[in-house]
């Protein structure tokens, strides 16, 4: 375990009285810490929050609390009991209930099946009872305010906010005595009818766990909130007494500053790549400018419209408004092979599901992009392969001997340095890069950046979202912000800060 940080900021105004106490969590999987060092506490009746970046640890808490994976180190108390429990149904059992970000109800039942489930109710022969479970369905529907949803409607063919609130009220009609909502307004038209919820809810004493990024939601409904940053619980706070910017220096640490090359020179440069009023689905009227020889970085929460746009531009969503420019000329988009036609080349969000194509050779992953080109007579020769791939190969530091190897058989960081091989041996001249450097470790980032900026340099453009705000202040000459689906702030240079970054995606920066 490191040592404790030296900006740890200490609880002054723990009650008297806990329902949930955690302390010294850790877990990892494999190389990678997901949890180093949590501490918090929790009492009856309080809503606390859990507050972060992406990647902080809040969802490998919700894990640890609902039983889906086990700590390495650390405690948890429920009451006076110690807390360890194997499965969400043991979760459950001591009391432990969540509605998730990523919403757990079964599509393909109605909405009765799942309120139901795993405790249906069944007639006289021991027979699940339709009739009993509907009934059962409607009540609960009617106590939680829910009257506009037809308890025996499939759930797959509700609205987004109609299944928010059924996921809510599942977790609900557990009666628990700890209750965990992970961003449970991210979907909701209405936000005051879980307000309401609450409200009741801990007035009977149910302990409330709140985690989301928007902070004014968070100091209506909380009392104290728990901040974390790369794994570790830095403090806990009483919210009516600290500012706003203290919570986001606290959730970013030290103040990076932007390293990038001044954007004096991008915008001198020609327009790369132009999206003049873009929209589709998840994604409201985008205008935006990457010059030649520049970095534009994209920055958002989860679900802000991001991985829409930038699967847009590569031809795998439609663009149902406005219009794309690469070099002057529209773009059409209607397929990932006119995306690359107009010159954008497309690293996608998921190495192993859309990147690879295992069971080749990383030498073929990467040559792919250009076999019309390298064939003859409809064959490859491996030497014409390896010629192909040679240079690119070797500017990412990939050596001979991992062309050879089936793709699957690397590493992680290598796999992403084969696909980035690929993009950049594709002859795009705009890159469009979603989360470029995820779950690789720190020696491949750099060779990542350093191509990217290499690239650029070359005359080319690039669009990196990132998970990482660290990364976006470090790699990029400007970013925007996308909140809802729109640009919602946009810094150039030295203003791409972690702390403006940080209120920016919650809906906090200047438009």
């Amino acid at each position: 375990m490191q040592g404790e940080p030296a900006d740890l900021v200490r609880d002054e105004s723990a009650p008297a009285e806990l329902l949930l106490r955690v302390q010294s969590l850790r877990k990892s999987y494999g190389p990678t810490v997901a949890l180093e060092d949590v501490s918090f506490d929790i009492a009856p009746g309080e809503i606390h929050a859990l507050l972060g970046e992406n990647g902080a640890g809040k969802s490998t808490i919700v894990k640890l609390l609902n039983g889906i994976v086990q700590p390495d180190q650390g405690t948890m108390h429920l009451g006076e009991a110690p807390y360890h429990p194997h499965s969400i149904s043991v979760a459950r059992q001591h009391g432990v209930s969540t509605a998730f970000q990523e919403l757990s109800l079964l599509p393909n039942l109605t909405v009765s099946s799942n309120l139901m489930l795993p405790h249906a109710k069944k007639g006289r022969f021991g027979m699940i009872s339709e009739r009993q479970n509907l009934e059962a369905a409607e009540a609960l529907l009617t106590e939680f305010g829910v009257t506009d949803v037809d308890p025996r409607s499939l759930v797959a063919n509700l609205p987004l906010a109609s299944r928010q609130r059924i996921e809510i009220v599942r977790a609900l009609a557990q009666r628990p005595r700890l209750l965990v909502l992970d961003e449970p307004t991210a979907a909701l038209a209405e936000p005051e009818w879980l307000f309401g919820l609450l409200e009741r809810v801990t007035a009977r004493r149910t302990a409330v766990i709140y985690i989301s990024h928007r902070l004014s939601e968070v100091r209506r409904l909380c009392s104290r909130g728990t901040v974390l940053r790369n794994g570790c619980s830095i403090g806990t706070v009483p919210l009516r007494d600290v500012a706003d910017s203290k919570i986001f220096e606290m959730m970013v640490g030290l103040s990076q500053r932007n390293t990038a090359r001044s954007t004096v020179a991008a915008k001198q440069a020609k327009p790369s790549l132009q999206l003049q009023n873009v929209s589709g689905r998840n994604v409201r009227d985008v205008s935006l400018t990457v010059h030649d020889g520049e970095i534009l970085g994209v920055a958002a929460l989860e679900g802000q419209g991001q991985r829409e746009l930038f699967r847009i531009l590569a031809g795998l969503e439609k663009l149902e408004d406005g219009q794309v420019t690469t070099s002057g000329t529209p773009a059409k988009l209607a397929n990932p092979k006119e995306a690359l036609r107009a010159g954008i080349g497309f690293l996608p969000e998921e190495r192993k599901t859309e990147g690879i194509f295992a069971g080749l050779r990383t030498a073929s992953n990467i040559s792919i992009a250009i076999a019309g080109k390298i064939s003859k007579l409809g064959f490859i020769g491996t030497q014409s392969e390896r010629r192909a791939v040679a240079d690119i190969a070797a500017q990412l530091d990939l050596p001979v001997r991992f062309q050879n190897r089936a793709i699957e058989a690397l590493s992680g960081g290598n796999q992403q340095k084969a696909l980035l091989a690929r993009v950049m041996v594709s002859g795009a001249r705009h890159l469009v890069l979603y989360d470029p450097t995820r779950g690789v470790d720190v020696g491949t980032k750099q060779t990542i950046y350093a191509n990217i900026r290499r690239f650029v340099e070359n005359g080319g453009c690039a669009l990196v979202y990132s998970t990482e705000l660290a990364e976006l202040v470090q790699l990029c000459d400007r970013c925007v912000v996308l909140y809802g689906g729109r640009v919602a702030a946009v810094y150039d240079g030295h203003e791409i800060q972690e702390e403006r970054l940080v209120a920016a995606v919650t809906g906090h920066g200047e438009h």
